[in-house]
């Protein structure tokens, strides 16, 4: 009976971690993000590598290897990899910039609007202690 009780505790506590908004956020930037990575290996397989290959004189990066005995290293795999993993680090940086300039503004406009706030508050408390003040004097 008591293990049932646990059971079904942990079960509970599941349920509440599974529907937090934070998990669906963060299982919609793993399917974002695949999507992503094909556009960016894409990008590079399909039009960065062949380019920089005309600029390198024909040279295709995919199948250059290097054989040793029965095993093939495949050398310009990797360099695709690394490209994308550049191009991919670039673009995050280039979001992760943008919205920290938009965040800045944002919170630049609502410190500006929270101090006109204060300012205001501050003119009628003035107001109403010059009220408070000449009816004391009556």
């Amino acid at each position: 009976m008591k293990a049932k009780k646990v059971v079904g505790k942990e079960i509970g506590e599941f349920k509440k971690f599974i529907s937090r908004g934070a998990i669906l956020d963060m299982a919609i930037g793993v399917i974002i993000g695949s999507a992503f990575s094909k556009i960016v290996s894409s990008l590079v397989n399909d039009i960065f590598m062949p380019l920089i290959g005309v600029v390198l004189g024909g040279l295709d990066f995919s199948s250059l290897s290097i054989k040793i005995g029965d095993a093939s290293i495949m050398y310009g795999a990797f360099i695709q990899s690394v490209f994308d993993f550049l191009i991919i680090a670039f673009c995050i940086f280039v979001m992760i910039k943008i919205i920290t300039t938009l965040r800045e503004k944002a919170d630049k406009k609502l410190k500006i609007e929270h101090k006109e706030e204060v300012k205001k508050r501050d003119e009628h408390i003035v107001l109403l202690e010059e009220i408070r003040d000449l009816l004391k004097e009556k």
